[in-house]
């Protein structure tokens, strides 16, 4: 057996190694002779007598599950609040503390009492504080998945120690113990079987099979996967039926269990969203760390007032950062859970919202989630393979009378049968109709099951059901072609046939025969149970759910390919593709992902739409494996086995019907069945990526135009172009405009494929888009400085030539009032040019014709707009420092927006052209 080799480091590599470890222990056990193994764990069939206990808990340990602890609350608040640009945001506000508040109060450094100002310091912790709340809220309503799955073990179970049977605390039990099982037990550690009587266990939990397994005390051959080993049994599967008894060979961390739950335990690491959102922060640093110290110095050299300059340098920090950027994430982000709960949709983790619409690759269950996870009789056929009532009648008289536990299958029939009533008149009140004899109950060692039943015409007839092979040895004639004919190796070989085409397709057979009038008595034995004629068969399968075939179109519409991950059998999950329009071009089995790489698997994975008879841990390797070459990766399950493959994966999704440690696990859970949810999930998780990198690109590029403006002031103007709280207060009400982005439309062409975080993109629209408005900011200069202020102020004197005209209080006078003016003239031109950049960087389309943006988007641009031109006209605005503006302005300002509005869409059409995409 080649082991896998994995090239990840860290806990993925211990992972691994853990893995082949305990893989490599179980092909030893499995393979060995029972005398071999229980020498080699220093046991015998009698048990472990008390010095064998202490050493063997001496060398392997307790048999304890370990898991991490919970979150403290100190580190859950210290996440939700912390992350590369928190930390800049609140760096900013301390800064800004000292500046603007300490060193004023206390007249420090030449700083007077007036210029006190508390404003950055509380809009900076305003908004880093209530996004952080937020987040905090939103993520504490998740639960422990590991501590939901550990409680599932039972706590007590049999063992036998020098020749007693002794029931003990579960994490008692050690390596080289013999374990007694009977029905309703659960395996309570990894065991070889050593003595078996008709034991039969449920794996479902760790493989996903419905159907349980037969264990023997001696494997049938080396298998390839590790939950295909009949004298295996697993800790936390149950016993269905039977007896038996096994040796440990795995406690704790070191079984399959174990694993599963050490899987679910670990934290989730980076997503898709984490990572991209860590990464734009990180741009927008960068920028800042190169443009304050260059306006600080170049502002001290020229002005010569180095605390003046150090005081604009951190307004300009302050300017340079959308500072309302956690808030407009973590409301993006909500608004979107909002929207899906309305769909039924349960949104446990804020940041599943954009990780849902970044999923290029869905890896998903089949028992559950694309199918029913129900039983149904689908076909009910005659020896010749052809639909048959009868045998349908009969079956439902079979599994309706017998008084046993009636399984999914007999329910299938029952139901079946009720379904097909109003179709069929033979097939109404059966119940009512016939009466009950006897039954000879189903077994693990016949498999099948027998009722007798009197008709309304007093015949009395056995109806048996059960495998096939079975059926057929207990029968000698067939009905076939109209007539009961003996079984001969012809029509044995026929009946073969079509339950291999079945059985082939996926679908679980079970044949039925009757005999009329078998006996007298009113009492039945297996004995009779002979000479049965064969009437046809039944077979079964779980479908798929009936929005599966569309949600998987519409997926792969939307840009996202489907991979199954089950632990099924290939031959049912290659059927149930087939249903669903899914085409198997591709399969790969467990045994198959056993013998690769971590680099093989991730180049099989890409061309591979199918995995079958997979272990959980096996599911959740290749998540792994395609999140680290660059998928953005969901995965969709219901069990216990998938909950490791979701905590993986960059979003875990779940159904309504899942078990509660799948529900933890999620991030995401579908309260209906209707998968087309799905799809409307992605397209909610596009439009908030859109509304949020909207937010981003816009006001990044905007700042950085602004300050890109104010560097080029500080070069070329006696005087600051605008003061630190007109600054301040330019982008305050800039932000508030944009709270409004977050129920923005988005253009239906921007989620037609997955849309992933590009921070460089960033960087590179500020490049592009930036400096566009500083052409215009540049003209206003010009005409503010050389035309507009000159006419009004100084009778058309210059800034740089007042000095020569006028001296004193004259002098000073009219300075203070061309700087007044002057400012007022720019605060309004770059309220009009943020404002209105955002409507034409939301769409590549032409703006207020062919994409229009929602009313709260359009109604706040007016207003932000509206207000921020009339303030220079009030008090407020004096206590700013500005002064009214003339209406020449304005006949300047109309045509300089329109001209940036013209050259903000040839910029971004080119932009476009080059990149390929705009936001």
């Amino acid at each position: 057996m080649m082991m896998s080799t994995n090239l990840f480091t860290g806990k993925d590599a211990r992972a691994a190694a853990l893995r082949d470890a305990r893989n490599h222990r179980i092909h030893r056990a499995a393979a060995a002779s029972i005398d071999e193994l229980l020498a080699s764990l220093s046991s015998s069939k009698h048990g472990l007598t008390e010095e064998g206990v202490r050493t063997s808990a001496e060398e392997h340990g307790v048999n304890i599950v370990t898991h991490e602890r919970k979150k403290s609350l100190s580190r859950r608040l210290f996440e939700a609040f912390i992350n590369p640009f928190t930390a800049i945001l609140l760096f900013l506000a301390g800064v800004s503390t000292v500046t603007d508040m300490i060193l004023p109060s206390f007249g420090l450094l030449g700083a007077k009492a007036a210029d006190f100002d508390p404003t950055t310091a509380i809009i900076i912790g305003v908004m880093v504080g209530v996004s952080g709340a937020l987040r905090f809220i939103q993520e504490s309503r998740s639960g422990d998945a590991a501590e939901r799955l550990l409680d599932m073990i039972v706590t007590t179970c049999t063992v036998i120690r020098e020749g007693s049977h002794t029931e003990i605390p579960m994490d008692e039990i050690v390596v080289g113990d013999i374990v007694h099982l009977s029905a309703g037990d659960m395996v309570p550690a990894d065991l070889r079987i050593i003595e078996a009587k008709d034991l039969f266990v449920s794996q479902s939990g760790i493989t996903g099979e419905s159907e349980p397994c037969e264990k023997t005390r001696a494997a049938d051959a080396v298998e390839d996967s590790v939950t295909d080993y009949s004298d295996i049994a697993f800790m936390g599967t149950n016993v269905i039926s039977g007896v038996g008894k096994g040796v440990v060979v795995a406690i704790g961390d070191e079984t399959l269990f174990g694993h599963m739950a050490s899987a679910v335990a670990q934290d989730a690491g980076d997503t898709s969203f984490s990572r991209g959102v860590n990464a734009v922060s990180w741009v927008l640093i960068r920028f800042m760390i190169v443009m304050v110290p260059l306006v600080f110095i170049i502002n001290g050299v020229t002005k010569g007032d180095w605390l003046q300059s150090f005081l604009f340098g951190i307004s300009i920090a302050v300017g340079l950062t959308p500072e309302m950027l956690p808030m407009i994430v973590t409301t993006c982000l909500a608004k979107g859970a909002v929207t899906m709960s309305r769909k039924k949709t349960v949104v446990k983790s804020l940041n599943s919202i954009q990780n849902f619409g970044a999923i290029d690759i869905l890896c998903t269950d089949k028992t559950g989630t694309i199918t029913k996870d129900q039983v149904v009789l689908q076909y009910h056929l005659n020896i010749e393979g052809e639909m048959d009532m009868r045998v349908l009648r009969l079956a439902y008289l079979n599994s309706y009378f017998q008084t046993g536990y009636k399984n999914l299958m007999d329910r299938a029939i029952i139901a079946k049968t009720e379904e097909e009533e109003e179709i069929d008149p033979s097939l109404t009140d059966l119940s009512e109709a016939y009466v009950k004899v006897d039954e000879i109950p189903f077994d693990f060692t016949r498999r099948r099951l027998t009722t007798v039943v009197v008709g309304p015409d007093g015949q009395r007839q056995m109806i048996t059901k059960g495998a096939i092979e079975e059926m057929m040895s207990i029968s000698t004639q067939a009905e076939y072609g109209g007539a009961v004919l003996p079984l001969t190796d012809d029509i044995k070989a026929k009946i073969n046939d079509t339950v291999n085409d079945l059985n082939e397709r996926g679908f679980r057979v079970l044949g039925l025969a009757q005999k009329s009038n078998p006996s007298p008595l009113d009492t039945f034995s297996v004995e009779d149970e002979s000479d049965m004629v064969l009437l046809g068969y039944l077979a079964f399968l779980d479908p798929p759910k009936e929005s599966t075939a569309d949600a998987l179109a519409a997926l792969d519409a939307h840009g996202v390919t489907t991979k199954i991950l089950t632990g099924d059998n290939d031959r049912v999950t290659r059927t149930v593709c087939e249903q669903v329009g899914l085409p198997v071009n591709n399969m790969l089995l467990g045994s198959d992902v056993e013998d690769m790489s971590d680099t093989e698997l991730a180049e099989a994975a890409k061309k591979t739409d199918v995995f079958a008879k997979l272990t959980p841990d096996q599911k959740a390797r290749i998540v792994t494996v395609l999140r680290e070459h660059g998928q953005v990766v969901g995965f969709m399950g219901d069990g216990i086995n998938d909950a490791a493959a979701m905590k993986a994966a960059d979003i875990g999704i779940s159904v309504d019907t899942a078990v509660d440690v799948a529900k933890e696990s999620a991030d995401v859970i579908l309260l209906e069945k209707d998968l087309m949810v799905l799809e409307e999930g992605i397209v909610e998780g596009r439009r908030t990526y859109a509304n949020m990198i909207k937010y981003i690109k816009m006001t990044a590029s905007s700042n950085f135009g602004n300050m890109f403006s104010v560097l080029a002031a500080s070069a070329m103007l006696p005087f600051l172009p605008m003061m630190s709280l007109q600054l301040i207060t330019l982008n305050m009400v800039y932000d508030l405009c944009c709270t409004a982005i977050p129920w923005d439309n988005v253009d239906r062409s921007f989620v037609s494929r997955p849309r992933t975080w590009d921070a460089s993109s960033v960087g590179r629209f500020m490049l592009w888009i930036g400096p566009t408005s500083s052409v215009f900011d540049i003209l206003t200069y010009l005409f503010m400085y050389f035309v507009l202020c000159p006419a009004v102020v100084s009778g058309g004197i210059p800034f740089h030539e007042l000095a020569a005209h006028f001296s004193g209080g004259e002098l000073a006078g009219m300075q203070t009032a061309y700087i007044a003016l002057f400012q007022a003239g720019w605060f309004v031109e770059s309220m009009w040019s943020q404002t209105l950049v955002i409507h034409m960087i939301r769409t590549t389309k032409l703006p207020f014709i062919e994409s229009r943006a929602s009313a709260p988007v359009t109604l706040l641009s007016i207003t932000g707009i509206t207000l921020m031109t009339l303030i220079p006209f009030t008090p407020v605005g004096a206590a700013l420092g500005f002064m009214p503006l003339p209406p020449a302005y304005f006949a300047f300002l109309i045509p300089c927006i329109l001209g940036y509005m013209l050259l903000a869409t040839i910029m971004k059409r080119a932009y476009v052209r080059r990149y390929g995409e705009l936001l």
